[in-house]
């Protein structure tokens, strides 16, 4: 199956528009603290204007249930990516509170818990996190929350397959896309910094062929 695409830390409509037209499947909108964060009213703006194919998905690191579904209502993100230290009684949580997640889409999933393992024994935590519908499998870097650029273990990526379906990320790129997507066959990649120009700003050119390249047009 091919590989769904979610370009992440989107920050303006200019932004989202491109990777809508390039053909994206999700877009990102970090609400942590990040070179690349963004308020819900300014994400408000640009989810209604979106077409309704495209999921919008707001990234969280350790938010409070209370914090998430506010910031869900007010953004209008239909999705939620959880890049903190979740547990999975959490996740859990989050699932039960939000309408939309009792049901399986066939595209971006709705709740994707992120790990950033660094051995392969890292990875038998998954096991736990059963209300996630996707796990993202980062770059390992101390005391930082993806976007680094720096390149995930694809080895573990594939690894954790067993446990569910599986969105690589970490150092992507349209030079080593078709590499990734040879090695790993994720059921979805997510890129932030490899179609930048600066961050939170994104390089047109960048995203239409990174797109293009996962389709394999």
């Amino acid at each position: 199956m091919q590989a769904l695409v979610k370009i992440c830390g989107t920050t303006n409509l200019d932004d989202a528009l491109c990777a809508v037209e390039a053909g994206a499947d999700a877009l990102g909108f970090v609400f942590a603290k990040s070179p690349r964060q963004v308020e819900p009213e300014q994400v408000k703006e640009i989810t209604s204007q979106l077409p309704s194919h495209v999921l919008s998905v707001g990234v969280f690191v350790n938010g409070s249930l209370r914090t998430i579904l506010t910031t869900v209502a007010a953004s209008g993100v239909k999705a939620v990516q959880l890049h903190g230290d979740e547990p999975p009684e959490a996740v859990e949580e989050i699932s039960q509170h939000m309408p939309t997640y009792e049901k399986e889409t066939a595209g971006w999933p709705l709740l994707v818990k992120v790990f950033a393992p660094r051995q392969e024994s890292d990875l038998e935590i998954l096991e736990k996190y059963t209300a996630a519908q996707a796990f993202l499998i980062d770059a390992h870097v101390e005391g930082v929350r993806g976007g680094t650029g720096k390149r995930a273990d694809w080895g573990l990526a594939k690894a954790a397959k067993k446990y569910g379906r599986v969105i690589l990320a970490g150092g992507l790129s349209p030079e080593n896309i078709g590499e990734a997507l040879s090695q790993v066959d994720p059921f979805g990649v997510d890129i932030i910094s490899g179609v930048e120009a600066a961050p939170g700003k994104k390089d047109p050119v960048k995203v239409r062929e990174f797109v293009r390249l996962v389709r394999g047009i």
